[in-house]
């Protein structure tokens, strides 16, 4: 038996391959470019709904930063799962190509279902998130733990589903989450954690798509019947 946190430590250690870091960099661009969208969104909405002009316009805007600030806090994971699914083939045929070269070619869902099924990741993570959002407000300590498992269960059961169905349809990805749920929600419980902790949330996507790589290989090798079609 494999320990429980191998998946991850194996992804960590990936950390260095040049096409992580270039998953990475770029996911970091984009990211950029959203918050940079929202921020300037915000202001100038605030700005121009109030129409305010001078040092009133200046307040208001330095308002609308903050505003957007906070909100991108609380968009950071929704973002980054659906970044790292948009990257998500590249990081896994990574791991593959280190760790199980002699895996035939992946044929799972059609391209447009995994693409789809990334923004869903992403909006489920954006509606889960908004719920422990509010457990945390109105159970303080109680609701931050419980924002923690909400997360847990939202980056886990995603970002696997997303990488199984690189290889099998949706239901029998579904199928195979539920068949290896603990050691999934595990590697979400961690990533989770680490959404806490400045840059290393930024390193969540690209480490939870290989982790989960990891965690399919594992379900493979631990029965002939995992719920998908693989080697």
């Amino acid at each position: 038996m494999r320990p429980l946190l191998q998946p991850l430590t194996r992804a960590i250690a990936q950390i260095d391959d040049r096409v992580f870091v270039r998953v990475l960099l770029q996911s970091l661009a984009l990211s950029a470019a959203c918050f940079a969208a929202i921020l300037a969104g915000s202001v100038w909405a605030i700005q121009a709904a109030l129409s305010l002009h001078g040092w009133m316009a200046w307040l208001a805007g330095a308002f609308g930063g903050v505003a957007a600030s906070l909100l991108t806090f609380f968009l950071f994971l929704p973002v980054a799962a659906v970044i790292g699914t948009l990257f998500l083939e590249a990081i896994a045929r990574a791991v593959e190509r280190r760790y199980y070269p002699g895996l035939p070619a992946a044929t799972g869902a059609p391209l447009a279902a995994q693409l789809w099924d990334g923004v869903a990741v992403g909006l489920r993570i954006l509606a889960l998130s908004l719920v422990a959002l509010l457990l945390a407000l109105l159970l303080p300590g109680v609701g931050l733990v419980l924002a923690w498992a909400i997360n847990a269960y939202a980056i886990g059961r995603g970002l696997f589903v997303a990488v199984a169905m690189r290889r099998m349809s949706r239901s029998k990805a579904e199928r195979a989450y539920r068949r290896n749920r603990p050691i999934v929600l595990l590697q979400g419980g961690v990533l989770a954690a680490m959404s806490f902790i400045p840059v290393l949330n930024l390193l969540i996507a690209v480490l939870g798509v290989a982790a989960m790589v990891h965690v399919l290989d594992d379900a493979f090798a631990r029965t002939a019947d995992p719920g998908f079609t693989g080697p």
